[in-house]
C-alpha cells in the first residue's frame, strides 16, 4: 500500500439529503503532489461500508469533472451515494487544490494518483470501509486497469466510456471516427486520415528517441510535397485542408504522448483479477465502443478473470449523453449530464456484486 501524508483532513464539509461531503488534502509518498479532493459520505443508514474513487479522463479536469459544461463527476458522485458509496473525487495534477504539472504526466501517473487516493481513504478509519474500487472515464478506464493491476488494494472496476485499446490503434480510429462524423468531404477525409496516420506511425516508432520531432517534420514535409502534386490533379480551386503541423509536433513530443503512443492494455488488463463493469456508448467518435469492450472481456479472461460484464448502450456518446451528431461539440448543448440507463446499469451491477 502506498505511504501518504494527511496534510489536512477536513477542511469544508456541507451535507446534502443522501450524503456529507467534505473537502480534503493529502500527498503522495514522495510528497511531491498534494491532491485537493472531496470525499462524499452517505448517510449511515444507506450506506454499503465500500468506497469508490473517480478517475477523469484526458484533458485537465476538476474535481466535479466539468466537461462540455456538465459537472459529470459532481452527478456521477450523487448517484453514487443514493446507491450507498463513499466517493472520492479529486482534482487533476496542477488543477484547483491539487499541485504538480499536468503536462508533464502520463496514463501510468494518473494511476499512481489514483492509488495515492486509495490509500489516503484506507487512512481514514473513521470511514470503516470494506472495498475501494475505481471509477474511471475515458483515459481514466485504462488508469484505472493499471492501478489494479499494480495493487491489491482496489477491489472492483468499474469503466466508463473506457478505453482497453493501444494508443496507436485508438488514436487512428479516432481520428477516421471524427472525420466520418464532421462529414468532411471524401476526399480531404483521406487526405486527413492519410497524414494522421503517417505522424502516428511516425510518433510510434519514434516515441523513445530524442529525434522524435525531427522525424515528426521530416514525415509531415515529405508527405505535403507528395500531397500538394496529388492536389493539383483534382482541378479543385481553393484547398481547404489543413494539417496543424506545429501544434501537433510541439504536443506529440511531451510525456504523456510518447507514453500513449506505446500503451497497450495487454499488458495491464490480464492482471486484473478484480470484477470489472465496462459500458460503452455505440456513437462514442472518441473511445470507439465495440472493439475496446471487446479487449476489456478478452484481455481480462486471458488473465482468469470471469467476473468481467460489458455493456454497449445505442445512441450515447463520449460523455454518455443521448445524441445526434455526438461530435464532442455537441455535448454543451444536451441537457442531460449522463444517460439513465448507464446509472441503472451501474446500480444494477453494484447490487450483483454485493456492494
Amino acid at each position: 500500500m502506498l505511504r501518504i501524508l494527511i496534510t489536512a483532513m477536513l477542511l469544508f464539509s456541507l451535507k446534502t439529503a443522501s450524503a456529507q461531503s467534505s473537502d480534503v488534502e493529502f500527498t503522495n509518498a514522495d510528497r511531491s503532489i498534494t491532491f485537493g479532493a472531496t470525499v462524499s459520505v452517505p448517510k449511515p443508514e444507506l450506506s454499503t461500508g465500500n468506497a469508490v474513487v473517480l478517475i477523469s479522463g484526458g484533458g485537465r479536469q476538476d474535481r466535479d469533472g466539468k466537461m462540455a459544461g456538465h459537472l459529470w463527476f459532481k452527478a456521477l458522485a450523487d448517484y453514487l451515494n443514493g446507491k450507498g458509496l463513499t466517493v472520492l473525487r479529486m482534482d487533476d495534477r496542477g488543477v484547483g487544490k491539487t499541485t504538480g504539472d499536468y503536462e508533464m504526466a502520463t496514463t501510468a501517473d494518473f494511476a499512481d494518483d489514483a492509488l495515492t487516493a486509495v490509500a489516503y481513504l484506507q487512512s481514514r478509519k473513521d470511514l470503516q470501509l470494506k472495498k475501494i474500487g475505481l471509477i474511471g472515464h475515458s483515459e481514466g478506464g485504462a488508469a484505472s486497469a493499471i492501478a489494479a493491476s499494480r495493487s491489491k488494494d482496489v477491489a472492483f472496476i468499474i469503466s466508463l466510456s473506457g478505453l482497453a485499446l493501444d494508443g496507436l490503434t485508438s488514436l487512428k480510429y479516432q481520428n477516421r471516427d471524427l472525420n466520418a462524423a464532421h462529414k468532411i468531404s471524401k476526399i480531404d477525409q483521406k487526405r486527413s486520415n492519410q497524414i494522421n496516420e503517417l505522424m502516428f506511425n511516425t510518433g510510434y516508432k519514434y516515441a523513445d528517441s530524442e529525434d522524435m520531432e525531427q522525424q515528426l517534420n521530416d514525415t509531415y514535409a515529405t508527405w505535403k510535397k507528395k500531397d500538394t502534386e496529388y492536389f493539383k490533379t483534382l482541378n479543385i480551386e481553393f484547398d481547404h485542408f489543413r494539417f496543424p503541423v506545429y501544434s501537433y509536433v510541439s504536443y506529440a513530443v511531451k510525456p504523456w504522448y510518447r507514453y500513449f503512443l506505446r500503451f497497450d492494455p495487454a499488458d495491464f488488463l490480464p492482471k486484473v483479477k478484480v470484477p470489472v463493469l465496462a459500458i460503452n456508448g455505440e456513437q462514442d467518435p472518441m473511445v470507439r465502443c465495440k472493439p475496446n469492450l471487446r479487449n476489456w472481456k478478452k484481455l481480462t479472461a486471458k488473465g482468469g478473470n470471469k467476473n468481467v460484464v460489458v455493456k454497449s448502450i445505442p445512441g450515447l456518446n463520449h460523455l454518455l449523453q443521448h445524441c445526434v451528431t455526438c461530435l464532442p461539440s455537441e455535448s454543451v448543448t444536451i441537457k442531460e449530464t449522463i444517460a439513465p440507463e448507464v446509472l441503472e446499469e451501474i446500480g444494477d451491477w453494484l447490487v450483483s456484486q454485493s456492494l
